[in-house]
């Protein structure tokens, strides 16, 4: 009998438990963009940065925003002159010219 009762009591607050869910309203999924979208919008890409910096709990670590932060990073960095230019093979003329 004491079986049966508790076996009641734990059924009647799990069930209690699961009403208790908070349901968020359904939202229109967001479209990911590419980190080469966003290196060639820019506007865009100011908007997401800037929603993300206002909300970085909960839109750091979507893909938007690390797509839009990588591309800026990307874009800064080249624009600064941080890439990494091509070097011309040596030839033997260039070795032996001392």
């Amino acid at each position: 009998m004491k079986k049966l009762t508790v076996l009641l009591v734990v059924a009647g607050t799990l069930s209690m438990l699961a009403g208790c869910k908070e349901d968020k309203p359904a939202t229109p999924a967001e479209v990911v963009q590419t980190v080469d979208w966003y290196k060639a919008h820019k506007v865009e890409r100011a908007e997401v940065l800037a929603k993300c910096k206002a909300n970085p709990g909960e839109l750091a670590a979507t893909p938007n925003c690390v797509n839009a932060s990588r591309a800026d990073s990307s874009s800064t960095w080249s624009a600064k002159g941080g890439g990494v230019s091509p070097v011309k093979p040596l030839t033997a003329n260039d070795i032996n010219k001392k």
